[in-house]
């Protein structure tokens, strides 16, 4: 039998510390105390959170993980920044590494999925060098000891596909004994002066605090968003509005230039939660 394969870090030492030490201290600073009030949302069903470089986007991730409840299974969608691999990918085994130490992949639940929605299939290319979710584990194993996921990278931008995705992920999670959450990784508006930047990704958030999947779809085509995650976004969406969400809440935004102090051409970075 040959050994679970371990998926090494592809982006530590550039997005975020490649030193244990150095990355706990930084999660430390990002996340800070557990907050009394506002208290943690227990009825948490997904998040959007950012994934550039710790340095510019880390307030904003971290301010979402403090509020997320525990939970042993996740479920995290990013967008294939890299093109390579399926359209809608994942893996079913094994376990990915980070500086603290390694997350498995829960192959029961990748299972599921796979049942669940005949899209998502096994594909190690479009993981090996894509950051978009391995910047979330370690947030994660600071808050949530003990847990498992399942990676999917979007390749796709077709509505139906996403609204698929989305009905698949609800119903592989009704049949879980334990609730699981659902992280979509995005970042906001690309490229643009930080006062455009804003407008335009105060359109998109708008549409996910109203808990409108196909809103988001056709304002970030109508609006020309440059969202990178909108996929990710509207599959959570979509899954967590089966699962009878209700309410979803800006967390945090901001833009690269509250760290770098160049306003002429930002990324915006927007942490929502989505809740029952």
């Amino acid at each position: 039998m040959q050994p679970p394969t371990v998926r090494p870090p592809a982006v530590a030492g550039r997005f975020y510390p490649a030193r244990a030490e150095a990355l706990a201290r930084d999660l430390d600073k990002y996340l800070g105390p557990k907050p009394a009030s506002p208290a943690t949302i227990d009825s948490a069903l997904g998040c959007v959170v950012p994934h550039a470089g710790y340095m510019y986007s880390g307030q904003v991730a971290g301010a979402v993980y403090r509020r997320l409840p525990q939970r042993t299974s996740y479920i995290i969608l990013g967008p294939n920044h890299t093109g390579r691999g399926a359209p809608l990918a994942t893996v079913s085994s094994g376990s990915w590494m980070t500086p603290l130490g390694n997350v498995p992949v829960d192959a029961a639940l990748a299972k599921i999925v796979k049942r669940a929605c005949h899209l998502v299939m096994d594909d190690e290319a479009a993981h090996a060098h894509e950051h978009s979710l391995e910047v979330q584990l370690p947030f994660l194993q600071k808050v949530a000891a003990g847990f498992s996921f399942v990676p999917i990278a979007i390749g796709v931008g077709g509505f139906a596909s996403l609204e698929a995705l989305g009905r698949g992920l609800a119903q592989a999670a009704r049949a879980q004994s334990q609730p699981l959450l659902v992280v979509a990784s995005s970042d906001m508006n690309h490229y643009e002066p930080d006062n455009v930047t804003r407008v335009k990704d105060r359109k998109a958030i708008d549409r996910i605090l109203d808990l409108d999947p196909k809103g988001l779809y056709d304002v970030i085509r109508n609006e020309d968003i440059s969202m990178c995650g909108y996929g990710p976004a509207i599959a959570m969406l979509t899954c967590a509005c089966e699962l009878g969400a209700t309410k979803a809440e800006l967390i945090q935004y901001a833009t690269s230039a509250d760290a770098s102090g160049d306003r002429s051409s930002v990324v915006g970075y927007a942490g929502i939660v989505v809740s029952m």
